[in-house]
This record gives C-alpha cells, structure tokens and sequence, in this order.
C-alpha cells in the first residue's frame, strides 16, 4: 500500500520550492498565495517535518525540503508526461461556457466552420451569464464580456465592444426616416444594459438626450437587437453583435457615431486547459475568426 501525501499539497510544495515564492507558486496554479501556504503547512504537518525557512520576506528549503525536491519533481513530470500522452487520445467534450447574446449572434452562426475542421471534438456549449471559476473543471473554456481581470485564470481578447445606433431598414426609411442624430427624438429608444449608455452616446454625438419614451428595456442585449430588426425600435446596439445582422442588412447603423464600451469579450480559461488538444484547437480557430475581421 503506498504511502502518500495529498497530491495539492506536493504540487504547491514543488511549484513554491522552484519558484522559492509563495506568491509566484500561487499564480502558476491558480490559487491564492494563501492556499499555498496552507497546502504547504498540512504537507510540513503529514511529513512531521519543516520544508521551508521563513526569514522575513526570503524564503529558502531546508535541508530535507531540499532533498525532496528533486525527486518530488521528477514523479510529477512523469506523472504529467503520462497524462498528456494520454490527453492526445481524449475523446472527452469540449465544454464551453459562454454568454448568452454571443452565442447566439456570434458564436453558434460561425460554428460549423469549427465542426468542418475538427469532426471528431464534440463540443458542448452551456449558455449562461453565470460567473465561473473553473475549480470544478466542468467546464474548459469561456467567453465573458468585462475588463480581462480574472484573478489566476489565462485571458484572450476576442474583441472590444462598441455601441451605435442600429434599427431595421423599414424603420430608417419610414414615414419619419432616421437620418440624423436629431431624428432620434421621435423614435423609440431601446435601452439594453448598461443602462447609461444612451446618455453617454448622445453626450458623444453633441445633443441633449430626449426623453425617454414608453418601451421595453432588456437585459441581454440579443433580445434588444431582435426587437430593433423587428422594427420595435432603435437599439444602441453591440457592434460585436450586430455584425452578422449589419452584413445581410437586417439591420442598418443610420450613422457613424460609435461609443466605446468599457467591457470587452475575453476567452478565460486556467493554465492547464492548453494540454488538450481540442482545447488549443477551439481557442487558435476563435481567435482566428476574430482576427479575419468578423467584427465591425
């Protein structure tokens, strides 16, 4: 029967000995430094002996922590060279969390370009707004609209967001055609999160905000661009979004006023997602699609 430690703990203590930094550990696994430090405690508590020498802020192995390194280090780098031998044949789902509004208007339209490349990844979509921390694992990728801070975790920029007008073409060549900033006094305004972002815009465009008029305002920003295409109203629509309706002339932007958003859409997902190959494929074609010019 083997005698073994807690694997969390031998990894923190392996990372924290290489690096000689609880700090520098903590960001390579993606946990707080104060997890490290209590993961290293409980392996000092198993082992009935000190690792390390705290002097300040220098931090050094003691001579058994020294003499454990090393052979520490060569059973987890055979361990991970087994797994990612392993990893090459996983068949397992690629599991993807990703907000709602860009799965829909961006994402899902595009994915079968993705599915011609890569027949054999089964991919799993799960659509919410949630936030997650990948503690679990259950999920491998996702796409999150915000600034790029998610703390211990990789982040890609898929794109920046932008706001402007939009609205169906019926509406912009109406009885009262939208042709200028101005028109938008008469017109319907559909408000869509954040809920601000009207004021800032007419604020930019150098004109007073009108009043706003009975209507519907959303929280997902899909359902304000399909009520603007169904002539319900303007929207200040999500560039990003709006782009494959923009292209096929669902919808039209009446004019070039653009209003930068303070979020972006980032890919997160931890340090290790990388070592499967259906992973690094998914990541390396979304990143592509977005560098083709797929956004306006």
């Amino acid at each position: 029967m083997r005698r073994l430690p807690p694997l969390g703990a031998l990894r923190a203590f392996e990372a924290a000995a290489r690096h000689l930094s609880f700090t520098r550990a903590a960001a390579e696994l993606c946990v707080t430094q104060a997890a490290i430090s209590h993961q290293i405690r409980q392996l000092e508590d198993w082992l009935g002996t000190k690792l390390f020498e705290r002097r300040g802020h220098a931090l050094t192995l003691t001579a058994k922590g020294q003499a454990y390194l090393p052979e520490l280090a060569e059973a987890l780098d055979r361990i991970s060279a087994a797994t990612l031998r392993l990893m090459k044949h996983d068949d397992r789902p690629l599991r993807i969390t990703v907000l709602p509004s860009f799965a829909s208007r961006w994402l899902v339209p595009r994915l079968e370009s993705f599915r011609a490349r890569h027949p054999k990844i089964d991919v799993r979509l799960d659509s919410s707004a949630d936030l997650w921390d990948f503690a679990t694992e259950r999920f491998d990728l996702g796409i999150r609209s915000g600034l790029g801070k998610w703390t211990g975790l990789k982040v890609d920029l898929i794109a920046r967001e932008a706001l402007s007008p939009v609205c169906s073409p019926t509406l912009a060549n109406g009885a009262r055609p939208i042709r200028a900033p101005a028109d938008l006094g008469h017109a319907r305004l559909l408000y869509d999160t954040p809920h601000d972002a009207w004021q800032r815009w007419f604020n930019l465009a150098g004109m007073d905000a009108p009043e706003m008029n009975a209507g519907v305002s959303f929280t997902d920003a899909s359902l304000a661009l399909q009520a603007a295409m169904d002539g319900q109203g303007v929207a200040l629509g999500r560039l990003t979004l709006a782009a494959n309706d923009l292209q096929c002339g669902r919808l039209v932007q009446p004019f070039n006023v653009v209003l930068p958003n303070d979020y972006s859409y980032w890919l997160v997902y931890p340090s290790t997602a990388l070592h499967r190959p259906g992973v690094a494929a998914f990541r390396k074609w979304l990143l592509s699609e977005a560098q083709r010019g797929s956004f306006l």
